[in-house]
């Protein structure tokens, strides 16, 4: 009974410290989604190169995308030209991190480890992508294709996609995997002796049981935040704690699997590789410093227990009810079947299209919903209307409806 009380009591001391960061990193990812779209990274990784490795790898960083969410995006970009070397190179970084775990990690594991977080995706995402680039990439040159002119885009709209991205989409992406690392971390905490790991893996075996445990696993970088505690907690050195946090988010079986069939078996060798190598002497520099510092616990600490608890309260009131809104009202997916009316627009591209015709078709007359699929390039109306206005609404949009 006691070691239940302890598994629940960890769990929600884990999500009060985390979650008034969490939240304020999902503003921010919001903000980052509308003004900084796949359409403006696009532009910018076509032609090879460290300089757009080192773009692809910034741009990549502070994006809230988990590992398996990632590929679509890479899979887009991969259809607009972007250079592979680039693209393994956001690959690589976005999943690693981003400004939403960056919060997350301060608020559970203090300022080194928020430091070494985005530090470590900036190192994977460079060598990876060089490396690619001068091996067996060099010579590819790619032309990326233009956006439109999103000038016509109303704040109005902008303001509706970043309260859909931030407290709808973010959740559903990273709540279950979220939820997922609350639970192992509170068993951990709970039914995990605590001479166990200090007594079996001390260095260098808590390393590698690290990447053991992180490369397969399926894990955001959000949601392995808690079982990072968990494990230094338990006598894991900080930097193995680091190994898992980069291998888990960046790695795991549909990301290799993905990496393999899609650009190819030296391009896997080499991110795989990449990712155990950096994760390792990342961890190994953590460590130095922690030591040299004489084992600083102030610098490992989360800097959550500086809130005062009505605010941790509130804040984890409100994430768990944004999370259980996004699991069970995901009406995109149920209306996808019942769409009344579906119309090709191939001249589609990004998530600015996307609010542009659902702006230009919000108030005609008859439609309930209007669910734009940039992937398909197909608007689809639920309601009853007139076919040709909505086509003369598209066209005065500036697009290409065919039926």
């Amino acid at each position: 009974m006691e070691m239940i009380y302890t598994f629940f009591a960890e769990c929600v001391a884990l999500w009060l410290e985390m979650a008034p960061y969490l939240l304020f990193g999902m503003v921010v990812a919001g903000l980052l989604h509308v003004f900084l779209g796949k359409d403006i990274i696009s532009r910018h990784l076509g032609e090879g190169g460290i300089k757009s490795v080192l773009k692809a790898t910034l741009f990549g960083i502070p994006l809230p995308i988990c590992s398996c969410g990632v590929i679509p995006v890479a899979v887009s970009l991969e259809k607009e030209g972007a250079h592979k070397s680039s693209i393994l190179a956001f690959l690589v970084a976005t999943p690693t991190t981003g400004v939403d775990s960056i919060f997350v990690t301060y608020s559970l594991l203090g300022p080194l480890f928020a430091i070494f977080r985005p530090l470590a995706a900036m190192v994977c995402g460079v060598s990876l992508g060089v490396a690619d680039y001068f091996i067996e990439g060099k010579n590819e040159k790619k032309k990326v294709k233009h956006a439109h002119d999103h000038a016509k885009v109303k704040i109005f709209f902008k303001w509706r996609e970043f309260l859909k991205y931030s407290f709808f989409e973010v959740p559903q992406d990273i709540g279950r995997a979220l939820i997922a690392g609350i639970i192992i971390a509170g068993a951990i905490a709970a039914f995990v002796p605590s001479e166990l790991f200090e007594k079996y893996f001390f260095f260098p075996f808590d390393f590698i049981v690290a990447l053991l445990i992180g490369i397969p696993l399926y894990v955001c970088s959000t949601g392995s935040i808690p079982v990072a505690v968990s494990l230094i907690m338990k006598g894991f050195s900080p930097g193995a704690g680091l190994v898992f946090l980069i291998t888990g988010p960046a790695t795991n079986a549909v990301t290799l699997a993905f990496v393999r069939s899609k650009l190819g078996s030296k391009s896997f060798f080499l991110y795989l590789i990449n990712i155990v190598v950096v994760a390792v002497l990342m961890g190994l520099l953590f460590n130095q410093i922690w030591f040299s510092q004489g084992g600083n616990s102030l610098l490992t600490s989360g800097a959550g227990k500086m809130l005062d608890q009505k605010v941790k309260i509130a804040a984890a009131i409100i994430l768990l009810g944004l999370i259980i809104n996004a699991f069970f009202n995901n009406k995109s997916c149920r209306l996808d079947i019942t769409a009344d009316m579906k119309i090709s627009v191939p001249d589609i591209h990004c998530k600015h299209c996307r609010i542009i015709l659902e702006g230009a078709l919000h108030d005609v007359k008859g439609i309930n919903r209007v669910v734009v699929d940039t992937d398909s390039k197909v608007v689809k109306i639920f309601g009853s209307v007139d076919a040709d206005e909505v086509m003369d609404k598209i066209r005065m949009a500036g697009y290409t409806p065919k039926t």
